[in-house]
């Protein structure tokens, strides 16, 4: 483990800035309500200095138990429609379905609270993009969204050789994420679909997404993406009318970087969510499941001869220690431990109550979450139309 400067330095990293680190506790106290008994029950709000969990809530009452348990909290109650109410919350965590976003993320802003969402931003259409957008703008709330990709510790790393110009100018980029044994979700204790049954992987974009996005800042504009399926009867037979297990696509982006992303729900493919970066004078690749990484490649001023006797720049291969950067002054004392999604829960949980303590907008706020959000949905249409190249809208800030 690697946590001092020192240390960082050595190992290529980029020494954490002093506006990228904890400071002191500040005396306002964020009252937070959780809603989601499932994904929300996985992070660590009660161990933020200025957090505290007021209230939860589920439909079921064996998840309300469980939230009250993690969370240190006595009050729950029985729907979300019902916390709202509670005038002590300031804040609220939404992990319900993803179905579910848009509308819960929407009366949650019309209560005057904040807003925390599960990923992604929407399951639907462009219109639904704009409409949240429309939603936070209104309300004058702040939005995150929980994308755990943008806190990958690696990711982060990736970050800090971007902002350090370590990469000269990522020319391409991929990202992957690759889930096979989803299935086990598309149907509950009762035999009932659930609202993963027959997902397009492209309208769940954002671990790979936010891998280029949340690293360089640039945007999406056109895509060509290619789907697979088969006779299964969950891709004949589903309400999202899908019919693949795993999309692969070619987007462009506004700085005319290439990037490759592939969701996949099944395939002869190990679990992963991982990205890689080619850069003019560097490049970076994430562990991949086959065991090899994480790695970086430099470009280097010595001249060598490849094997057919072409003279080129000598490429330097370093096996790279990547930094833990939960363990670090980047977040509060109580919060320095591994968390799921590669140490990304605490991140999200400590960028967004902050967020409301400092009066400031989150780094996934409305914006970055749409433009995560909606390439996946022009994906989708373009591997329903056999690969056609579509444009990607640029919504307008808010």
């Amino acid at each position: 483990m690697v946590t001092d400067r020192r240390s960082f330095l050595k190992a290529g990293a980029v020494a954490i800035p002093s506006r990228f680190a904890f400071a002191a506790p500040a005396e306002k106290k964020v009252r937070l309500g959780i809603v989601g008994g499932g994904f929300g029950a996985d992070f660590h709000f009660h161990e933020h200095p200025n957090c505290i969990v007021e209230a939860v809530s589920d439909l079921r009452a064996d998840r309300r138990n469980r939230l009250m348990q993690v969370y240190g909290c006595a009050k729950s109650y029985d729907s979300l429609e019902k916390l709202i109410l509670d005038h002590n919350i300031d804040a609220v965590f939404c992990a319900t379905p993803a179905p579910m976003h848009l509308d819960h993320v929407t009366k949650i802003l019309r209560a005057d609270k904040h807003v925390l969402s599960a990923v992604p931003a929407v399951i639907g259409t462009l219109e639904d993009c704009q409409n949240l957008l429309d939603a936070v703008k209104a309300s004058g709330r702040n939005y995150m969204m929980a994308e755990t990709s943008y806190y990958h510790q690696g990711v982060i790393t990736a970050r800090r050789f971007e902002q350090a110009r370590k990469f000269g100018r990522i020319v391409s980029a991929e990202a992957e994420y690759h889930h096979p044994g989803l299935e086990s979700l598309y149907f509950d204790e009762n035999g009932k679909r659930t609202w993963r049954h027959g997902l397009a992987p492209m309208h769940y974009p954002t671990h790979c997404t936010a891998m280029l996005l949340g690293v360089t800042g640039e945007r999406l504009t056109q895509v060509s993406c290619i789907g697979w399926g088969d006779d299964d009867p969950i891709v004949k037979d589903n309400v999202y009318r899908n019919p693949f297990w795993g999309e692969t696509a070619l987007f462009n982006s506004d700085r005319g970087t290439a990037f490759r992303v592939q969701v996949y729900w099944r395939g002869a493919v190990r679990g992963t969510e991982r990205g890689q970066w080619i850069g003019t004078r560097m490049s970076m690749f994430l562990p991949h499941p086959n065991g090899l990484g994480p790695i970086l490649v430099r470009d280097t001023a010595t001249r060598e001869k490849d094997s057919g006797g072409f003279v080129r720049h000598a490429q330097e291969l370093e096996n790279y220690q990547q930094p833990q950067w939960w363990a670090t002054a980047m977040l509060p004392e109580k919060m320095r431990h591994t968390s799921g999604h590669e140490g990304s829960h605490t991140f999200l949980a400590h960028e967004f109550i902050q967020s409301v303590v400092e009066n400031r907008r989150p780094a996934v706020d409305v914006n970055e979450a749409v433009a995560y959000t909606a390439p996946g949905i022009v994906a989708h249409e373009s591997a329903l139309r056999g690969g056609e190249l579509l444009k990607i809208p640029q919504f307008a800030r808010v």
